[in-house]
């Protein structure tokens, strides 16, 4: 009897090891799938949260530039301050966070301010942007500045070598009316004087030119002044060069007047004395 448990008690040590391996197997197992079940409604979730925003980041971009050209200088001017409610408004726009992260250290040098990544162009730091910040957009309250294109003439600035194209007196008219509530919602004429003259400007500036009767081009009072390269160059080599300048004539001066007290030093030989 003895013999026989001694026999059996190594069996029963194998065996309880086996279920102890199927057991941790098994646990291992699940919590794999769990893990893997996990990640892969995550990365669905992103994938769909990535693609719910219908919204151009070019456009959205192409609006901005447009409304901070031709638009703000003047605001600035009168000191008039946007209501939140107006959608032309910063906070209203959805990727404002993520242009405001761009650094642009060099020509083919993009760098990330969140995660400090360099990228070797503007549409690579973007793609990044969508691939691993989109959390960071504000999709519940900022709204999508792309959608205001129509109005504020996008493809102008997006593509200048645009071809003129027949009219399309609706599409004009459709575009005249999101202008001109912009006009009404962003500077309200019963706001003061400052926004009475604002909304007229909106309207000359973007609205009128949304017609097929030949009206006025758009942006037609101008925008916010540039320095041009060139004058910043002539004034660069202005300053370098007027001392040096100054430095040479002082020289030229000087030597003159040492020239004349060398003249005066020389003995006059042969000169006669005057007799008394």
């Amino acid at each position: 009897m003895e013999r026989s448990i001694a026999v059996a008690a190594p069996r029963l040590a194998l065996l309880n090891l086996s279920i102890s391996l199927l057991l941790i197997f098994a646990v291992a197992s699940l919590s794999n799938q769990e893990f893997e079940g996990i990640t892969g409604r995550s990365l669905e979730q992103e994938h769909d949260h990535t693609h719910g925003i219908h919204c151009s980041r070019d456009r959205s971009r192409a609006a901005w530039k447009i409304i901070d050209e031709y638009l703000m200088p003047f605001v600035e001017k009168e000191n008039y301050k946007i209501s939140s409610r107006c959608r032309l408004h910063d906070d209203n726009n959805l990727f404002r966070d993520q242009e405001m992260h761009k650094i642009h250290v060099d020509v083919n040098d993009w760098q990330c301010g969140y995660c400090k990544k360099s990228f070797r162009a503007e549409k690579f730091l973007d793609q990044h942007f969508d691939n691993r910040h989109y959390n960071l957009l504000n999709v519940s309250h900022s709204m999508c500045l792309a959608d205001l294109c129509g109005a504020l003439h996008c493809d102008l600035v997006m593509d200048s070598k645009l071809r003129k194209t027949k009219c399309n007196p609706a599409a004009a008219s459709k575009n005249r009316h999101l202008c001109e509530s912009l006009a009404g919602s962003c500077f309200p004429v019963s706001d003061g004087p400052s926004a009475s003259r604002l909304h007229e400007l909106f309207l000359r500036q973007f609205c009128d030119s949304h017609t097929c009767n030949g009206g006025p081009k758009p942006f037609s009072r101008g925008g916010k002044k540039h320095t041009s390269t060139l004058y910043i160059a002539i004034s660069a080599m202005t300053l370098v060069l007027l001392p040096l300048f100054y430095f040479i004539v002082y020289l030229y001066h000087w030597n003159m007047r040492a020239g004349v007290q060398d003249l005066k030093r020389i003995p006059r030989k042969n000169q006669k004395t005057k007799s008394f």
